[in-house]
């Protein structure tokens, strides 16, 4: 039972992750050769971030779109 009460102490100390942390991190798991198997979380975060994204565009674009977002937003 203690360790159920520990671990519900940690967990609600976890600080949502901002929407840029998000792409960041999707963007980080691309370029170390992952695959993104949810299309749906990608237009998501794209989605966070302000763009307009299609239901039926191209997972690889929209990553593209949003590793250029986060570039001018670095800029």
């Amino acid at each position: 039972m203690k360790w159920i009460k520990a671990w519900l102490r940690r967990w609600r100390r976890t600080v949502p992750v901002s929407d840029h942390q998000r792409a960041l991190d999707l963007i980080a798991a691309v370029d170390a050769g992952g695959l993104p198997l949810n299309p749906a979380r990608v237009n998501a975060i794209a989605r966070s971030l302000g763009m307009e994204v299609s239901t039926r565009a191209p997972v690889e674009e929209t990553v593209q779109r949003i590793r250029q977002a986060l570039k001018r937003v670095q800029s």
